[in-house]
């Protein structure tokens, strides 16, 4: 066989301690995280984007089948008839970008603007209004913003983190 990727279970909420025994044994890994704002500042930042699933790049004629499903902390090879299921190298490029945007961008804007700045909705039914940035809402990845509605009154509205962008004033 040549190096394909292959998806791992995992044991609920085993994925750091599986990613490191695996990385342990010099295995490559993709283990696809996105960032969150918890609530409790002490919990997790980054949590699983496949909960239960990791990826390893090996070759199954060097490392055993039985290697990856007996690990501690794994669950075994995703499989179909009894064959390991091979994921595409485009596949895992592609996550790979996907998820960098996605953890970029959300902490980007979010760490730019404060409470008191225009915003624009970008999305949903409110879509192309103004609003003011009233805060993050904890651990919800979503924001509170006050839209101008009827007669200059402020409403206030929860959106996604992606629903909102900084106006931009020439």
């Amino acid at each position: 066989m040549t190096i394909s990727w292959y998806a791992v279970r995992s044991k609920p909420n085993k994925e750091d301690f599986l990613a490191g025994q695996l990385d342990s044994y010099g295995i490559e890994v993709f283990y696809p995280r996105i960032h969150v704002t918890p609530v409790n500042p002490r919990a997790r930042k980054f949590l699983p984007y496949f909960p239960n699933y990791l990826f390893v790049h090996v070759d199954l004629d060097v490392v055993n089948i039985s290697t990856l499903r007996w690990m501690p902390g794994a669950s075994g090879l995703v499989s179909f008839d009894g064959e390991p299921a091979s994921v595409p190298d485009v596949l895992i490029g592609t996550l790979q970008k996907h998820l960098d945007h996605l953890n970029a961008s959300s902490r980007r804007l979010l760490d730019e603007i404060k409470p008191g700045d225009p915003v624009i909705v970008q999305s949903g039914p409110f879509a192309g209004y103004e609003a003011i940035f009233d805060g993050r809402i904890p651990g919800r990845d979503r924001v509170r913003v006050l839209l101008g509605f009827l007669q200059k009154r402020q409403i206030p509205l929860e959106l996604q983190e992606q629903q909102i962008g900084r106006v931009k004033r020439s």
